[in-house]
């Protein structure tokens, strides 16, 4: 009877397949607990897609806010909605150059908007002053909802996405604890951020009736 001796498998450089695989698990394991231990440090963020990713122009000037920041005002675009990135990335860059060479702004107006996608757009970020709510520009984040919400609201996945931007500004420093939260219209007169999103808000923490 024939004995069958086993021949290990090696890879480009010598090395068994096994062996890598087992390092590669390793890896994985080690990654997987960093990756725990900065999220219990930092606290959880949303998907943030940040300018390089959809195609932003870069702003003819910046200038910042002390941090941290004491408001946070809620915007909708009154646009189409957009489901996926391609569709958000394009929508954000019409409204940056609308924004840039229809208004004369330095950049996009907004510090973050959120698509129906679940994912959140960086716009001027968190440090830069924005040109969205008069009064308010210079002491807020203003994040922006891309579509239309008289009627109805964003989709859970996207309103999920601002609360989470919101806490994860607060665990890194960027917003402060008791920071109010507002929409557009309670500024200015008009029906931004929407009926329905804004019947949505009222409900959030942080929520101030008389900003």
């Amino acid at each position: 009877m024939m004995s069958t001796i086993a021949t290990p498998i090696f890879g480009a450089h010598g090395t068994s397949l096994l062996d890598s695989a087992q390092r590669y698990s390793v890896k994985m394991k080690v990654a997987a607990v960093f990756a725990l231990f900065i999220a219990g440090t930092f606290g959880a963020c949303p998907e943030i897609v940040p300018r390089a990713d959809w195609g932003a122009r870069p702003p003819y000037s910046v200038s910042y806010q002390p941090l941290p920041i004491p408001y946070v005002v809620i915007h909708h675009a009154v646009s189409e909605s957009c489901y996926d990135l391609d569709t958000c990335a394009a929508l954000i860059r019409g409204m940056q150059d609308e924004h840039m060479d229809v208004n004369g702004w330095s950049d996009i107006g907004l510090n973050f908007l959120v698509g129906e996608d679940g994912r959140v757009y960086e716009g001027r970020g968190w440090q830069a002053i924005g040109s969205h709510t008069p009064g308010f520009s210079s002491i807020s984040i203003g994040v922006c909802f891309i579509g239309t919400f008289n009627d109805y609201a964003p989709y859970d996945i996207a309103l999920d996405a601002a609360k989470l931007l919101n806490e994860c500004g607060v665990e890194q420093g960027y917003l402060y604890p008791n920071f109010g939260l507002m929409g557009h219209r309670q500024a200015v007169s008009t029906e931004c951020p929407g009926n329905a999103l804004y019947d949505e808000i009222i409900n959030w923490p942080n929520y101030v009736p008389v900003p």
